[in-house]
């Protein structure tokens, strides 16, 4: 199935104190490197933070001004993606350790998914939508997020609540980020 990704890496980390997520290792990798190494597969993949070097084959970009949230980070990586973007964008913060154990499925649920679904996005133990480790349809999220203009500031709940979801209840145990050294250390301790 054709897909894209946009994974947002720019965050600022305040409650981990102020490192940059995305350079964060778990299991001798990084975040940034799990994230592009799971969906490897993808036409095109967007990194919203500012560009580091030694990392190829992704387009670098960023919401203006920086600093504006998980939907300023999507409306920039959308926008990144140019004119001609695949029927699929796979959303994914870079903070989640497990995630490649969980994009294999999500794809593989939105590959099959009927027309009445606009997103796959699985749901935590205690049901929670996990809306930054999901598909969607890219034109349903296109005209999500046409609706919040910069999206700065903005709920990602808010903006996607509108679409039709298909759940991926397998891969609950994969599921979590890592905002708090004690999140960091028992992914450490999952994944060695």
């Amino acid at each position: 199935m054709p897909y894209d990704v946009v994974v947002l890496a720019g965050g600022r980390g305040e409650r981990l104190g102020g490192v940059d997520k995305a350079q964060v290792q778990v299991g001798g990798v990084s975040l940034l490197d799990r994230a592009l190494s799971a969906t490897a597969g993808a036409r095109q993949r967007v990194v919203v933070a500012p560009e580091r070097a030694g990392v190829d084959g992704v387009v670098w970009t960023l919401e203006e001004p920086a600093g504006g949230g998980p939907v300023a980070g999507v409306v920039a990586g959308l926008a990144g993606l140019g004119e001609a973007p695949a029927p699929w964008v796979l959303v994914l913060a870079v903070d989640q350790p497990g995630l490649e154990a969980v994009v294999p499925r999500v794809l593989e649920v939105a590959g099959s998914a009927g027309p009445d679904v606009d997103a796959v996005c699985p749901r935590d133990a205690e049901g929670m939508e996990q809306w930054l480790l999901a598909a969607y349809r890219t034109s349903a999220l296109q005209q999500a997020v046409a609706e919040v203009g910069t999206g700065h500031g903005v709920s990602v709940r808010r903006t996607v609540s509108g679409l039709r979801t298909a759940d991926v209840p397998e891969v609950r145990d994969h599921l979590g980020d890592v905002d708090t050294p004690a999140d960091l250390r028992r992914w450490r301790e999952s994944l060695g």
